[in-house]
């Protein structure tokens, strides 16, 4: 039996959970707009190469802003297109028709949008002088500067525009082919527990549960099926690490991490003091939190099944959907009736997909689509508390995509450093509610705890992921990685971060298999704890009182890509630079093990 939380699976105790009604984008694969719209991409991307190839440089302050006008609307309809293919395909992964649906709109996007490759080379080679002197001319060009800035931060290390354009092309059979690769051999994945047959969201739920033994049972099954196809996602991982090092090769980028940072617009050295400052609070934050949860739990040491597990006097109750709602609402709408305004329309107008369904893509994410229509988030909603975080989490980067999509298509994205801001956030928004709610000492206690552990896994376990992709992408410099090699590199990051109160089962050493991040965004996730690090450091100004906060904040939010995290942190007294600020964010997390510590005296 195929078993997932759906209404005929028994949980209808979540109540009626929504799914996404995607005729906002289009009302099926078979709408007439779907064509016309990929029609004109594919005329207006030919129009606007014959119009600006080998011209950029004559170009006027109008001709220029015209120009930069239609290559943003381009990105407004190709977006659309892949928005909805994309979102149609990761509401059933396993679908071959949807699945052709979306590989052949992909295809046909990436022929019509390499005449567009010339833009971002010529652009690069018009003259610093030139380009100033047309910014200063007109206030509406001007607004354009910080993603013209970013494009030509890339000026280095472009190549010849013919070597370009091949890249651009091949594109579909190279990194976009091997992460469809991951997405379906992971959805398609089956394990079995205890003689049931679970998709990856059911099993990996199960390390979660009260009971001891079904947490065991599950751990033992992904390492078993992990293990099975261990040689696949090595081959991914090869290929992708191999393929990323040859272009940084010959685009002369000093380091695997360059292009995540350039595009980031963040600093390496800021980077780099983030992952200092963490590891080197690894010892007083995750290493005692599990000592003292080890204690909670009466065992000597942990083991891997351990790490999720409830408190023993943790309320395993379900939360129906209507419930998960309001509390999340009513923790936006105390910080600022215009947030839970904004987040109203997730709920009311088919823009969330919660229910766990077989073939749905796992985990969960909010996709902002293009500035013209709105976000949409994906869940995969079981009923525990950590659901609800879920919820609050994805529904804060929602509203941020929101309030940003009002710079326009082009500015409305915000780096990956600050993307992670409104999301974590909306998450301390609702703990603080209900931690205010509390009744009881066990309740509070159950809530510090599951905070600190939220941090942990967004603060330590994603450095350690990062620390192991760093390790992993110099290892494949080197030559080809067995999968025991890459077990190996995961190993060591796991017992450093975690600490030595953890057993470490045999098999745990595939679990990097199933992460999408090290696939689909190659060193994404130091942006996690950068994004935990600035919220935590961001509250505490909330909490003092800071002037015109909330002002503050919305401003910050609808800045999208406008803004360096510099010149948007300036208003709240910080500054990511500054070593000490990454200490002040892990400070809260310490506060909290403290308080912990004490309930135990």
């Amino acid at each position: 039996m195929y078993h997932d939380a759906n209404p005929t699976h028994g949980t209808k105790d979540l109540g009626d959970l929504p799914e996404w009604d995607l005729s906002d984008l289009y009302a099926g694969q078979d709408d007439p707009a779907f064509a016309t719209d990929m029609d004109w991409l594919e005329g207006e991307c030919a129009a606007f190469a014959s119009d600006y190839e080998g011209k950029l440089a004559t170009l006027d302050v109008d001709g220029l802003l015209n120009a930069v006008e239609r290559y943003e609307q381009i990105d407004v309809v190709g977006g659309k297109l892949m928005s909805y293919a994309g979102l149609r395909y990761y509401q059933v992964t396993t679908d071959a028709e949807r699945a052709k649906f979306m590989a052949d709109a992909q295809d046909r996007m990436t022929v019509a949008t390499t005449p567009l490759v010339f833009w971002s080379l010529e652009f690069n080679r018009l003259e610093d002088d030139h380009l100033t002197k047309l910014l200063s001319e007109n206030a509406k060009l001007a607004r354009y500067k910080p993603v013209m800035d970013r494009l030509r931060a890339m000026k280095p290390h472009q190549l010849s525009d013919e070597l370009e354009k091949f890249l651009h092309d091949q594109s579909t059979v190279g990194a976009a082919a091997w992460n469809r690769l991951f997405d379906e051999t992971i959805a398609g994945l089956e394990f079995d527990v205890d003689g049931e047959t679970l998709g990856i969201e059911g099993t990996l739920n199960l390390l979660s549960e009260q009971d001891r033994s079904k947490r065991e049972a599950g751990a033992r099954a992904l390492a078993e099926t992990f293990g099975e196809n261990v040689k696949i996602f090595a081959r991914v991982h090869n290929t992708l690490a191999k393929e990323k090092e040859i272009e940084d090769r010959w685009r002369n980028m000093p380091t695997p991490q360059t292009g995540r940072h350039l595009a980031n617009h963040v600093e390496p050295e800021v980077v780099e003091a983030l992952r200092n400052a963490v590891v080197a609070a690894y010892p007083r934050l995750s290493h005692r939190y599990y000592k003292l949860k080890a204690k909670w739990l009466g065992l000597e040491t942990l083991e891997v099944w351990d790490r999720n597990a409830p408190l023993p006097m943790e309320d395993d109750r379900v939360v129906g959907w209507a419930e998960a709602e309001e509390t999340v609402m009513s923790a936006y709408g105390a910080f600022d009736p215009r947030m839970a305004d904004l987040a109203e329309p997730f709920f009311s107008k088919g823009w969330i997909d919660a229910p766990v369904k077989p073939g749905k893509a796992p985990g969960a994410f909010a996709h902002p689509t293009v500035t013209t229509a709105h976000p949409y988030v994906m869940l995969n909603y079981l009923g525990k508390q950590r659901d609800v975080m879920t919820l609050a989490h994805e529904l804060g980067h929602g509203v941020h995509q929101v309030l940003a999509a009002e710079q326009g298509e082009l500015l409305s994205s915000t780096p990956l450093t600050l993307a992670e801001t409104a999301s974590v956030f909306g998450e301390m928004l609702t703990f603080r509610k209900l931690l205010a709610a509390a009744e009881t000492p066990e309740q509070k206690k159950v809530l510090l705890a599951g905070k600190v552990e939220d941090m942990i896994n967004t603060v330590i376990r994603q450095i350690a992921f990062y620390d192991f992709e760093c390790k992993l992408h110099t290892a494949r410099a080197e030559g080809e990685l067995t999968p025991d090699d890459i077990n190996a590199l995961w190993m060591s990051v796991q017992a450093e971060s975690l600490g030595p109160v953890f057993n470490f089962m045999e098999g745990y050493e595939t679990f990097w298999a199933y992460i999408p991040h090290f696939v689909h965004s190659p060193f994404y996730v130091y942006a996690y704890a950068f994004g935990d690090g600035l919220v935590n450091a961001l509250y505490a100004v909330y909490e003092e009182g800071g002037e015109d906060f909330q002002e503050k904040y919305f401003d910050m939010l609808r800045a999208g890509g406008s803004k360096h995290h510099k010149e948007l942190l300036a208003p709240f007294g910080l500054d990511a630079s500054d070593p000490a600020f990454w200490d002040k964010g892990l400070s809260m997390i310490e506060g909290f093990i403290d308080e912990l510590e004490a309930m135990e005296s």
